[in-house]
């Protein structure tokens, strides 16, 4: 199947529930996070990619693991 073809049957299937509010709602929320999921794939694929940051990301575990970490407060990493 094709992705117009795809694209197409989506659509079919939502005008028979496009005029019931509740199901459209649960429609959106799991396109939602089916598209969340998607971005998420995406930026992990792209850290990913790079030897750098795969090498920085497998230092920090390191640090942890070994007790060199230290609790930083969300808020101040703005300051």
């Amino acid at each position: 199947m094709t992705a117009m073809e795809v694209n197409a049957e989506l659509f079919r299937e939502l005008s028979v529930i496009a005029e019931d509010e509740g199901m459209m709602k649960k429609a959106l929320k799991a396109i939602k996070r089916l598209s969340a999921q998607k971005k998420a794939m995406e930026e992990t694929e792209y850290i990913m990619s790079s030897p750098e940051m795969v090498e920085i990301l497998r230092q920090g575990d390191e640090d942890i693991k070994n007790g060199k970490g230290r609790v930083v407060k969300l808020e101040d990493l703005w300051k």
